[in-house]
């Protein structure tokens, strides 16, 4: 039986967009996730790379081990992760792992998407599961946090990711 994807795609890719401006200002790249069950926020996470020196700590990654807190399990089925940036390659592979149910994202990754644009890892039949996927909410928003981030880096209105 497949897993109903809520009719909110706008709010909830909003609230990872709030998560994503808050890395931003913590120099951060700004990316955020949300994970929502049963139409309800049960995790939240923005990308921390630089604060704690963890190449793993990236928004969904934080935001899914918070949910898996959450219900008690690593398993995240019924699950969606809303993410304001196309997956990569360890981040789908763990949405896999972890049996996420959906994933809904915002902009495209042409240099490390691993869902749609380089990869299809998350919904490829040869794996034991496949997360349903919706992409390009919020999309346009999504992609200009980015690049106005890198901007304001290129142009010097913003620190560097790890520089004080």
């Amino acid at each position: 039986m497949e897993t109903p994807i809520s009719s909110n795609h706008a709010y909830f890719m909003e609230l990872a967009l709030n998560e994503a401006r808050r890395a931003a200002e913590m120099g951060e790249v700004p990316i955020g996730a949300v994970v929502v069950l049963n139409d309800e926020v049960i995790a939240t996470g923005h990308n921390l790379r630089e604060t704690t020196q963890d190449p793993t700590a990236h928004a969904e990654l934080l935001a899914m081990q918070e949910a898996a807190r959450h219900v008690g399990s690593w398993r995240l089925i019924d699950c969606t992760t809303y993410v304001t940036l196309e997956p990569c390659p360890m981040c789908a592979g763990v949405m896999v792992n972890a049996r996420l149910s959906n994933l809904v994202y915002g902009a495209r990754d042409p240099k490390a998407g691993a869902v749609r644009s380089l990869f299809t890892l998350a919904d490829d039949p040869r794996l034991n599961h496949r997360v349903e996927i919706i992409e390009g909410i919020l999309d346009a928003e999504c992609g200009q946090i980015l690049t106005d981030f890198f901007r304001g880096i290129r142009e010097g209105h913003v620190k560097k990711p790890g520089k004080g």
